[in-house]
């Protein structure tokens, strides 16, 4: 389906198709529905009215993310310090071999902000920037290289000027904060599908055979898909290894899991918009 969306010039509609059906707004125009037939039919009507008032309960809990993360949208494991420190050994022999490594950590951009008046400049977005932390985290343990892949999304809207793109942002931070310049930036891609079929062709130029995938959790499973995709139209052989950021701590349920809150809201609408991707093959 992404690919017929794309065909047809529909790319920028994707920001308007969330709005239209993810929460909050499906279920206020159910509420509407419903009020409109309780003057003809008060069963139903109310029906509908019960039916809108506990999904706009649900899903403003934290409960809600926590139940789709472990079903319907499972999220790998995080990388765990064996399997840092094998990449840190392997990363060591390609320079005591003085080889290039063949080995790159990825990460996924996740949006920009626009015009950050504190900085007087584009800035990423708390996403981003907690997916590129990771990245320079994973790059001085392991020394292996990072590439940031990410342009200008369709959402990111330009208001006050040309906007960078998230890859020369990123490339500045890199620099300027963490003191650890990029090896590459893919600066083009305006989805996830575009960061696999754009950055896989680069690296594979660059002897690159495999990947530490660095994204939240609940994108990791659509980013895997589109990197999978990347090297099967490239035609190269690839070894993905998903480096999840943002997981939630482990522990049992509480009923505070289950009131409503704004983090709440949002995990639920992040974790259905990755599903209505994942569905539409984004």
């Amino acid at each position: 389906m992404n690919d017929i969306v794309a065909s047809l010039g529909l790319e920028g509609l994707k920001p308007l198709a969330d709005a239209l059906l993810l929460p909050p707004l499906p279920l206020i125009a159910l509420v509407l529905v419903a009020a409109w037939l309780l003057p003809r039919r008060r069963v139903l009507g109310w029906s509908l009215v019960l039916l809108a008032c506990t999904g706009l309960w649900l899903s403003a809990t934290e409960a809600a993310g926590r139940a789709m993360r472990a079903s319907v949208h499972p999220v790998p494991p995080a990388l765990a310090a064996p399997a840092v420190e094998a990449l840190a050994r392997e990363a060591a022999d390609a320079r005591r071999a003085r080889r290039k490594p063949t080995t790159a950590i990825v990460v996924v951009g996740g949006g920009l902000r626009e015009l950050a008046p504190e900085y007087g400049m584009t800035s990423l977005s708390s996403t981003s920037i907690e997916r590129l932390r990771y990245g320079m985290w994973l790059a001085r343990e392991t020394g292996l290289p990072v590439v940031y892949s990410g342009g200008v999304g369709h959402g990111d809207r330009a208001r006050h000027g040309p906007v960078a793109s998230e890859a020369e942002v990123a490339t500045r931070i890199a620099e300027r904060e963490f003191r650890l310049p990029l090896r590459w930036a893919e600066g083009r891609s305006r989805d996830t599908v575009e960061n696999g079929l754009l950055t896989v062709p680069m690296l594979a130029a660059d002897g690159i055979t495999k990947v530490i995938l660095v994204t939240h959790d609940y994108h990791q499973r659509r980013a895997l898909r589109a990197f999978e995709l990347g090297a099967r139209r490239a035609g190269v052989p690839l070894e993905i290894v998903p480096a999840p950021v943002g997981l939630a701590a482990p522990g049992p349920w509480q009923a505070g899991d289950f009131l409503p809150t704004a983090s709440g809201l949002f995990d639920t609408r992040r974790m259905l918009h990755e599903y209505v991707g994942w569905l539409a093959g984004a």
